[in-house]
């Protein structure tokens, strides 16, 4: 069997299943993809499981308040890591039977920034992913700016005070290792 006919294996699939009934069963849940490589068709025996969830836009705030519980729904979580960026929140899981993911979430009116490029439709209960094409986050002038001046401040810091600062005390593999961080 190649990777275009790859099956999930059994762990990936019992959390697929169960993601499917649990977005059924939440009435908050408007919508349900499968992102990553599993959707690409290039899935192999270390992929994870990249989820996407679109939340009705009245409900988001609830939902996001409570998707670490969502998520006990799918597995016993052992890592459970909520992140924001790029305009979405995320959460990284990785539950007691080896499966790995990641759960991405949008809400009903705004959702194309949270996921880029293919994706197999799982769940959706309003049609709102029919035709929807995934863009990513786009930021905007004044984010990108304020994220390399923020680089930029970064940068010259961590060089002093990590780098320079070792060099003068004639710390040299202090001064190696944070030119390697640097790096």
């Amino acid at each position: 069997m190649d990777a275009q006919e790859r099956q999930p294996p059994e762990h990936h699939q019992l959390v697929l299943n169960r993601f499917v009934a649990a977005g059924l069963a939440d009435e908050r849940v408007v919508a349900a993809f499968l992102g990553g490589s599993y959707a690409k068709r290039t899935a192999d025996a270390y992929s994870d499981l990249d989820f996407g969830l679109i939340i009705a836009d009245e409900s988001y705030g609830d939902f996001l308040a409570s998707r670490e519980a969502f998520l006990r729904r799918l597995g016993e979580p052992v890592f459970l890591e909520n992140y924001h960026g790029g305009g979405a929140d995320f959460v990284f899981f990785i539950f007691a039977d080896g499966t790995e993911g990641e759960l991405a979430l949008g809400c009903e009116s705004r959702f194309t920034h949270i996921h880029v490029g293919p994706y197999k439709v799982l769940l959706d209960k309003k049609g709102c992913l029919s035709g929807a094409v995934f863009s990513g986050h786009v930021p905007a002038e004044a984010e990108q700016i304020e994220t390399l001046r923020g680089l930029i401040n970064w940068f010259w810091h961590n060089l002093l005070h990590h780098f320079i600062t070792p060099m003068a005390r004639g710390q040299f593999w202090s001064a190696y290792g944070a030119l390697e961080d640097l790096r």
